[in-house]
């Protein structure tokens, strides 16, 4: 029973309840209060004429003066006749000069407000009008008025309450007993079926919460599958979609955290691996050096320092990639992006790799058009890119090859392509050549003992300038790398 006005269909039933039940008794007493009030006009308007009928059976005892007696003895018949009704003489400022019902003593106030006296005697009054009740300050009757003279000098009126004491006191007991009945009628009927209806109904609408907290507890449990159903578009749907994309959002970012671990245990083991070789190489080469120190020549010396120097070149190589790759994993590393001609970038590019492509026999190639617009880019960032993409096409292109550059321009777009007359690349290795650490050709040889990390660097410098890099391949036949820079047009002035 706790948990049930703990949960929330228990709080919203109980508050449904109780606002059930002040509207229920809200309404009972609007009811009363209505009844009363349709009750005082139908009694005024059917006793408007009394006090005027009255008032003339009155004229013939009030001709010279104040007959008290007189008026009680015309009036007992009537009285007895009709016990709801008290009768009042009133002077011309509402004082009362008679009155006719109980002893005076009940009489509480000395005079009447004419003010719904007046209102009364209007011929386009309005009922209900209620006037002050002379027996309990403060409250307000149904009554009946008319004029009156008294003697030849006075001016009063025929006060006549229609509703006497007796008569409240003989309704008041009926009344509490018929009020009693209806409020429990009123509250029983009100609660066993619009209680019960409504309960129903908030049942049915907090079945979708009660649905949503059962796949939320999966959830945190650790079923990350698990969606909420949505077909409806209102708030409980809306917080269904809510969460369904939550949902959807932190899955990603496990599978991505799985993802990352996976690459850090890779990239450890790789890194490792990288390390381990050249390490190895230079302790080999320093101890066969001082364990051969004194029969060396100064040939056999200097090919084992410059052995020793390409290893350490090789190491610092892989650690200054690590590092910009670590950065640009962490982007630590903003592109400052300014307008510059592509073509002046590629032939210093081109010019830089030149001695190494004629050591290795290969031909370089630029195809670049005139008028080429300028792209807006980290120039630094864009010419590693170009760096990494010939170091690799200059790598794996045989002897008597030839590596090309070109560009075109397409809409606000300038591609640009390394192509070589490579190997090609198989379409099982085609799809992780962006990896870090993956190369196509696992030997170690001078021209093709690469880091692996070249192609990862140059696909983050394109991601964090929200381009992209892409490459196509056939083997025997080369290899096209490509990249997309966007164009710059200086504003006319």
């Amino acid at each position: 029973m706790k948990r049930f006005f703990t949960s929330f269909y228990g709080k919203l039933s109980a508050v449904f309840l109780i606002l059930l039940l002040v509207m229920g008794t809200v309404q009972i007493l609007l009811t009363i209060a209505s009844w009363q009030t349709h009750y005082d006009e139908a009694d005024q308007k059917l006793n408007a004429r009394l006090a005027e009928d009255i008032a003339k059976d009155f004229t013939p005892l009030l001709k010279d003066s104040l007959n008290i007696d007189g008026i009680h003895h015309a009036i007992h018949y009537m009285m007895v006749m009709n016990p709801k009704i008290e009768i009042y003489i009133l002077d011309e400022q509402g004082g009362i000069m008679a009155f006719f019902a109980e002893p005076q003593k009940k009489v509480k106030i000395q005079s009447i407000d004419l003010e719904p006296v007046k209102a009364f005697l209007e011929p386009d009054r309005k009922f209900p009008i209620l006037g002050d009740n002379p027996r309990n300050p403060g409250s307000h009757k149904p009554f009946s008025a008319a004029h009156l003279k008294i003697g030849k000098e006075v001016n009063g009126y025929l006060y006549i309450i229609i509703g006497s004491e007796l008569y409240d006191a003989a309704l008041n007991t009926t009344r509490e007993e018929y009020v009693a009945q209806t409020i429990v009628k009123g509250l029983l009927i009100t609660l066993l079926f619009t209680g019960i209806i409504g309960l129903i109904l908030f049942a049915f609408l907090t079945r979708r919460l009660r649905k949503m907290s059962i796949v939320v507890h999966e959830f945190e449990r650790g079923n990350h599958d698990v969606r909420i159903p949505v077909k409806t578009d209102d708030e409980v749907g809306q917080l269904g979609k809510s969460f369904n994309n939550m949902a959807d959002t932190i899955a990603a970012n496990i599978e991505e955290l799985k993802n990352t671990d996976k690459l850090r245990r890779e990239l450890i083991a790789n890194v490792s691996h990288d390390l381990r070789s050249p390490l190895a190489s230079i302790r080999g080469y320093l101890e066969t050096i001082q364990i051969k120190d004194a029969v060396l020549s100064a040939e056999e010396r200097q090919k084992y320092l410059n052995i020793l120097l390409d290893s350490t070149h090789g190491l610092e190589r892989l650690v200054t990639q690590l590092f910009e790759l670590s950065k640009l994993d962490a982007k630590q590393i903003e592109p400052e992006l300014e307008p510059f001609l592509i073509q002046e970038m590629v032939y210093e590019v081109v010019a830089k790799f030149q001695p190494k492509a004629e050591k290795f026999g290969i031909n370089l190639d630029v195809e670049i058009k005139d008028g080429l617009p300028q792209v807006m880019a980290d120039i630094g960032m864009i010419e590693r890119v170009l760096s990494n993409l010939l170091e690799n096409a200059i790598r794996y292109t045989p002897r008597g090859g030839t590596v090309n550059i070109t560009t075109e321009t397409t809409g606000e777009i300038v591609r640009v392509r390394v192509m070589d007359t490579g190997p090609g690349i198989k379409d099982d290795d085609l799809k992780y050549i962006f990896d870090r650490f993956y190369r196509v050709e696992k030997s170690r040889s001078e021209k093709t003992g690469g880091t692996g990390l070249g192609l990862a660097i140059a696909k983050k410098i394109m991601e964090v300038h929200q381009s992209t890099i892409s490459v196509a391949s056939e083997v025997d036949r080369g290899s096209i790398f490509s990249f997309n820079l966007k164009t710059w047009h200086p504003r006319a002035i």
